[in-house]
């Protein structure tokens, strides 16, 4: 290599004759040391030619640039480059940790699909797969920039990577403007989840604090301008100590003293236990009651002919085979169809075809066979399936379309299938339609009146309200206390994830409608649960334990920084010292970087 490629003071290595004229050994050695000393950026050479080529398709040495004391870590245009790169990291993050809380409601979101293309995809699955994979890619450069930073080379990003950035930046703003438009209520879920995640989300941003301490130390020493010092500093500790003291803003139901835990929510199959045979089918009743469900949920419509039957759509299309049936009545409500037509209907094979809860793989072929051959279901079958297993019922009841014959009778057709022609008792059946609820308070008074809002406390007395069925974004631990106290309980829907169960546990919820009874069942206590002393003492350590390593990680670059200091201080050479070189750090990141970029060791140099 070129001894003036070193940069030291003056021209004392620029000749190779004066060189030779250093004759004590001990001092090629300080020498040698004196080049091999410096941020070992040399031995980590295979380290940092693999981050470059990754982050700037830069594989060849003479491409790489190393930062010079006081030199920014990259242009205005990279910079702006890196800016954007965590704008992305941190934007895809928050989207994908939305859409993985929101499979609660996945089905909900492929079924609107649905009914407004036509036919049947699982668009949930296929965005959690899209956002996962852009959240990977953004990550893996976000790592690879800070690792460059830590080895103290400038920031050069390909243009590839930049394109990569704007398309995975765009597609999660406009997924995230099109789902709050179309889905808004979907960022209550959002919300609910910081109650159960977040104390594990404090841990993890206080590791990702204390990683960055390293590169952030690193750079503060390496700066000249007092400005940039303090201003890396100021930005660092204002994210630092906001992630230590998030703690202290954070209420969960589920951080509470031993023993102060309620019994679990009992369980109500929603049309049954759709994830193991077709909603709303007799088979899928069946599976929840073996599942273990209190209740049973289901939405009841009258046929032309006054049969109440089960079905939850206004229009048969999504649950039978009405377009093989029927292809000239595909579109016509449920409710005009007599019940003879109804039944000639398959009301399973659709379930195995579209697998809308992607469990169907899951079932024997006993099952399979069993689901494939499904009808349409009678209120009358349905009840008397309840009465057989002493189960509540709970349903939603459709009033029939102008020109039904029942259109005006639909309460009393329903209220005569429940008394009269079901063995059912009348004590088992929440009430939840509101017309007409004197009328039905009159003809059968035994029956569970049920309210699906939250209305006026003194409302609901007047109405003899006991349970109120409600969405689970209504979740409220004052409001289900307040209303307990006066014996109305609650039931909150559709709620199927393990997460969302154990948050309405600790809540205090008395029942819930879930698509998941066989998974649900099986829960034996919350998935987080925590005494006030016991979560008080893990944000604290963690807090003290990263403050800890971080002010080790900031001793350790100014210690580093003085060693080497120091060895330039008091290497002498030929009688001459090498004190004329300017102690300063800026000479010992030039004399890094050239040893970095040399094509020789130190070695090599002493041999000259």
């Amino acid at each position: 290599m070129s001894a003036s490629s070193l940069q030291f003071t003056g021209d004392q290595l620029s000749s190779a004759p004066e060189m030779a004229s250093m004759s004590s050994p001990l001092k090629f050695d300080c020498l040698h040391r004196l080049c091999a000393k410096p941020l070992q950026c040399y031995q980590h050479q295979p380290l940092v030619s693999c981050l470059v080529g990754l982050y700037g398709c830069s594989w060849k040495r003479s491409e790489r640039s190393y930062n010079q004391r006081g030199d920014c870590c990259c242009n205005k245009l990279e910079g702006a480059s890196f800016a954007l790169l965590v704008a992305t990291f941190w934007l895809t993050l928050v989207f994908l940790y939305f859409w993985e809380q929101a499979k609660n409601d996945y089905n909900d979101f492929d079924w609107f699909n649905f009914g407004n293309m036509g036919f049947w995809f699982p668009w949930s699955v296929v965005l959690l797969v899209i956002i996962a994979a852009f959240f990977t890619y953004i990550t893996v450069l976000t790592l690879l920039a800070v690792c460059l930073l830590s080895e103290g080379q400038k920031l050069y990003l390909h243009w590839g990577h930049k394109v990569g950035i704007l398309v995975s930046l765009t597609f999660s703003i406009v997924a995230t403007a099109v789902l709050s438009k179309l889905w808004g209520e979907e960022w209550t879920t959002l919300i609910l989840s910081f109650q159960i995640t977040a104390p594990y989300l404090h841990v993890g941003g206080v590791l990702l604090m204390t990683v960055l301490a390293w590169p952030v130390a690193l750079h503060f020493f390496h700066m000249n301008s007092r400005v940039r010092r303090g201003l890396i500093m100021g930005v660092f500790l204002t994210f630092l100590f906001a992630v230590y003291l998030v703690p202290l803003g954070l209420y969960s139901p589920c951080i509470k003293n031993e023993g102060t835990l309620g019994p679990a929510p009992t369980l109500i199959g929603h049309r049954g236990a759709p994830m193991l045979a077709p909603e709303n089918t007799l088979m899928s009743f069946k599976k929840a009651v073996e599942a273990g469900s209190h209740g049973l949920e289901t939405d009841v419509t009258i046929s032309f002919d006054g049969v109440p039957f089960l079905m939850h759509d206004r229009t048969l299309r999504r649950t039978t085979n009405i377009k093989e049936v029927f292809p000239n009545r595909t579109n016509a409500p449920a409710a005009m169809f007599t019940w003879t037509e109804l039944k000639s209907l398959n009301a399973g094979a659709w379930f195995l075809s579209h697998n809308p809860f992607g469990t169907a793989g899951s079932l024997g072929a006993e099952d399979r066979q069993q689901a494939e051959n499904q009808s349409v279901c009678s209120l009358q079958t349905f009840l008397q399936l309840a009465a057989k297993t002493e189960k509540l019922v709970i349903f939603d009841l459709y009033r029939p379309p102008k020109g039904h014959p029942y259109r005006d009778t639909w309460i009393h057709r329903t209220l005569e299938v429940v008394k009269n022609e079901s063995s059912i008792n009348s004590s088992q059946v929440l009430w939840l339609p509101s017309d007409l609820r004197t009328l039905v308070q009159e003809m059968d008074p035994e029956l569970q009146q049920t309210s699906g809002s939250q209305l006026p406390l003194e409302e609901l007395k007047i109405n003899h309200i006991v349970k109120l069925n409600l969405h689970y974004s209504s979740m409220s631990k004052e409001l289900i206390s307040e209303r307990a106290a006066v014996n109305i309980t609650t039931n909150l829907y559709v709620i199927s994830q393990p997460w969302l169960y154990s948050l309405a546990w600790c809540t205090g919820v008395h029942s819930v409608t879930t698509n998941a009874p066989q998974l649900l069942s099986t829960m034996s206590s919350p998935l987080f649960l925590m005494s006030p002393d016991e979560f008080n003492l893990m944000w604290i350590l963690t807090d003290l334990l990263s403050l800890m390593l971080i002010l080790i990680i900031f001793v350790f670059h100014w210690w580093r920084k003085q060693r080497l200091v120091f060895h330039l201080e008091n290497i002498t050479l030929n009688d001459g010292t090498y004190s004329q070189f300017k102690t300063g750090r800026s000479d010992i990141w030039s004399i890094s970087a050239a040893n970095s970029r040399a094509d020789t060791t130190p070695d090599q140099l002493t041999e000259h």
